[in-house]
């Protein structure tokens, strides 16, 4: 039985030898743990593990490490082709239906492949057979180990991926250097973003002396870029401590730390600035987890909420820089009056624009039900001053 601090987080329980147990669950998402769990290793087919994983049944694996990456694959494969399954087409529907019909199954597929559990122990060592050594990946996205706990493969690989990213970084041309994005904080894998702000002509009353912000910072690459570009001080904001944290790190290894102050504000630190930058999550819905706010922004809120106040913190003759895509206007889920009605609402006026057409791999998957959208997105810089 585990010990008592087990009950100050989620706990997912089952019955394994006929002994009830427990064990601390690990979910990023949030997610509850399942109320139903059964016991599966090397002989369970996957025939059977769709079956109770689609009933909303968790298997906890006692099998080989390797073979319970091999059932995920099975997992996957029976969730796609149930998804391609006649009438599962939504293409011809309307552009937010289609939009709201793929999250949602994109949801389900996360749930069932979420049943698949792994035991962990107390310092994230895995006790199965060929396991690898995850414990620096899960200290770093969860934290010290607090008892033995329990977690999907699936988010596991995640935690995985994540720490190889940290690990390798990522060559950022415009910097002449890497940022190394920690689990949970966006990863500049889009370069057209970082791009037009290596690009877009600098405010004329911009100088060393000058100061910029950057709203909602993440790995801190927009606001290395302005730096590198000249300007003399620059603040950038995040409220997410994961943020902060690796947003000092990367600015660290870069040498920019006398250069860039990196501080946690919900949006604008105090002043006013010559420049001030922000990229909010491009897509005007609800997050289903912390890893997709850099994504989602609900009901537009930090889109808006930059808006609103960014009048007041520009320096006269200042502007600021607002990164936009508009996939979200070919989802249907914005229009283009409705973002230049926002603009002139907060008392702000275009100076001009810089665009740039994606080039990541999803642009050209054809059997992507959002591919239409994908195909047609374009990522805007918009520079903006006072009326």
């Amino acid at each position: 039985m585990p010990n008592a601090g087990v009950r100050a987080h989620p706990v997912v329980h089952w019955t394994e030898g006929g002994e009830n147990r427990c064990a601390r669950w690990l979910s990023e998402s949030a997610a509850p743990p399942a109320s139903g769990v059964v016991i599966a290793d090397d002989r369970t087919s996957a025939d059977d593990a769709y079956g109770l994983a689609c009933q909303g049944t968790a298997l906890l694996w006692r099998g080989d490490f390797q073979n319970a990456r091999q059932m995920l694959r099975a997992l996957a494969s029976r969730a796609d082709r149930q998804l391609r399954k006649p009438g599962k087409s939504v293409m011809s529907s309307p552009a937010a239906e289609v939009f709201h019909l793929h999250r949602r199954s994109q949801s389900q597929r996360a749930r069932t492949l979420g049943a698949l559990l792994v035991p962990l122990e107390e310092d994230y060592g895995i006790p199965l057979r060929r396991a690898p050594d995850i414990r620096q990946a899960c200290a770093q996205a969860f934290g010290p180990g607090e008892g033995a706990a329990v977690a999907s493969l699936r988010a596991l690989l995640g935690v995985i991926g994540a720490h190889e990213w940290r690990t390798r970084g990522i060559e950022i041309a415009s910097l002449g250097g890497r940022i190394h994005p920690h689990y949970g904080v966006f990863a500049p894998v889009r370069s057209e973003y970082v791009e037009l702000v290596a690009a877009a002509p600098l405010p004329a009353l911009s100088s060393l002396s000058s100061l910029a912000f950057d709203i909602g910072t993440g790995t801190g690459v927009l606001a290395a870029v302005l730096a590198r570009r000249g300007l003399g001080r620059v603040v950038a904001t995040d409220s997410d401590p994961r943020a902060l944290t690796c947003a000092r790190e990367n600015l660290e290894r870069l040498g920019l730390t006398q250069q860039v102050q990196v501080v946690q504000a919900d949006l604008f630190p105090e002043g006013r600035a010559a420049l001030v930058l922000c990229n909010p999550p491009w897509l005007p819905a609800r997050p289903s987890s912390p890893l997709e706010r850099g994504i989602y922004d609900p009901d537009s809120r930090m889109l808006q909420g930059f808006l609103d106040a960014l009048g007041a913190h520009l320096e006269p003759g200042g502007e600021g820089w607002l990164i936009l895509s508009d996939l979200a206007e070919h989802l249907g889920l914005r229009t283009r009056s409705q973002l230049l009605a926002a603009f002139e609402v907060a008392g702000l006026r275009v100076v001009g624009r810089s665009d740039m057409r994606p080039r990541h791999p999803r642009v050209f998957e054809a059997t992507d039900p959002l591919h239409t959208a994908r195909a047609a997105e374009v990522t805007s810089l918009w520079r903006l001053a006072v009326r």
